[in-house]
């Protein structure tokens, strides 16, 4: 394994963190993209997202191989790509509106708590991902936990919006 593979599937040795290493990756992912998100607007968080997925996946391939591991905590690689998703609806909505990440914080935080809930209580399609075994499977699972988040993202700002005009 290469320390650039065990880098980028731990994000930079956050994985390693203790307790609940996917919440500080999770954290971690919201952060980045209240960075990020003035300099790559929506569209250009989306796109890094296939990125980080795609890297990721290798990543977590090679690490996996090495440490022998089914779904190793410390990786969390998978966290940042689903939380992303997560969070797509707000990044757009700050895109639209031309206005800071930060204007949306409501939208941060129940991204951020539905992506948590999803990921841990793992129902449906994010169980069966997670029971793969493969690099695939450690991702995979946070990407459905997003696609999910994202639905209760976008349906409780299309209530807030429509309840305070």
């Amino acid at each position: 394994m290469t320390r650039v593979a065990m880098m980028i599937a731990t994000m930079g040795g956050l994985g390693f963190m203790r307790p609940a290493p996917g919440t500080w990756g999770s954290a971690a992912a919201v952060g980045l993209m209240v960075i990020l998100h003035p300099f790559l607007g929506a569209y250009g968080i989306v796109a890094m997202t296939f990125g980080i997925i795609a890297v990721g996946t290798w990543a977590t391939a090679r690490y996996m191989a090495h440490t022998g591991g089914k779904d190793p905590s410390e990786v969390i690689i998978d966290e940042w790509a689903g939380q992303w998703i997560a969070l797509w609806s707000v990044a757009y909505g700050a895109s639209f509106a031309d206005v800071s990440i930060l204007k949306l914080w409501p939208g941060l935080v129940v991204g951020f708590a539905a992506f948590r809930l999803f990921d841990i209580v793992k129902r449906g399609p994010v169980r069966r991902a997670d029971q793969r075994g493969d690099a695939w499977g450690v991702m995979l699972d946070d990407l459905w936990a997003g696609v999910f988040a994202l639905i209760v993202v976008t349906l409780t700002g299309i209530a807030w919006h429509k309840l305070a005009l």
